[in-house]
């Protein structure tokens, strides 16, 4: 029988060493990769914001919400992108016309920015920046029942050029602080739907999109004049 030397041996060796060393090198983007998912997935959950009271979206990071229910969110240095939010679209519901001012127009905060139709109900919402409108959303003109599908992504209403951006954010909510004032928001509402509001609630007391056309006028100037800071 031959005997191993040393030098086969080693030769055997060094095949099983790479062969390991291959191995790692392969495993290790993989690992890499399985490691960069679950941290994806794990910042995909994180962001992911239940509704408040199981009742309104409301998400965060770089959004900032106005108290009568519009919304801005910074593309640039000095450009805004706005719309309304969860509670404002659901309050309306269907909307059947979006009045939004043109192109080149100034539009300032805490005043009218754009109206909304819905039935014969006419809602003003407060522009949540100041500057001048460099973009519209031409699609919502066509389509304005689409608002309510995505309020907060492909629904933005108005680009704005906003001079002032750092002083109009201050003015604005974000993070905790939003959350914390649209439960409060949540909470008056149920107030005035368990006394003024009648059965405009779906089971379990969620209220029904559209609760502008479940409610005589009397109280919807109540409703508009409290929630979204416009006579």
């Amino acid at each position: 029988m031959e005997s191993f030397t040393y030098v086969d041996i080693f030769a055997t060796k060094g095949i099983e060493y790479l062969l390991v060393i291959g191995a790692l090198l392969l495993f290790i983007p993989f690992w890499r990769m399985v490691s960069r998912s679950g941290v994806a997935a794990k910042e995909a959950a994180e962001g992911i914001v239940p509704a408040v009271g199981g009742w309104f979206n409301l998400p965060e990071g770089k959004i900032y919400y106005h108290q009568g229910h519009s919304w801005a969110i910074p593309e640039s240095s000095d450009v805004i992108r706005v719309g309304i939010d969860d509670f404002a679209q659901k309050l309306v519901g269907r909307i059947d016309a979006v009045q939004l001012p043109p192109i080149g127009s100034r539009v300032a905060q805490g005043e009218k920015g754009w109206s909304l139709q819905a039935g014969a109900k006419t809602i003003d919402i407060l522009s949540p920046v100041d500057g001048k409108v460099v973009g519209i959303n031409e699609s919502l003109l066509k389509s304005p029942e689409n608002i309510g599908k995505d309020p907060y992504g492909q629904s933005w209403l108005l680009k704005v050029q906003a001079p002032k951006v750092s002083a109009n954010l201050k003015n604005l909510l974000s993070g905790e602080l939003a959350r914390k004032w649209m439960e409060g928001v949540r909470e008056s509402l149920l107030t005035r739907m368990n006394y003024n509001l009648g059965a405009v609630s779906q089971d379990g007391g969620v209220p029904v999109d559209g609760i502008a056309r479940n409610i005589d006028r009397e109280h919807w100037d109540e409703i508009v004049k409290e929630f979204l800071l416009t006579s």
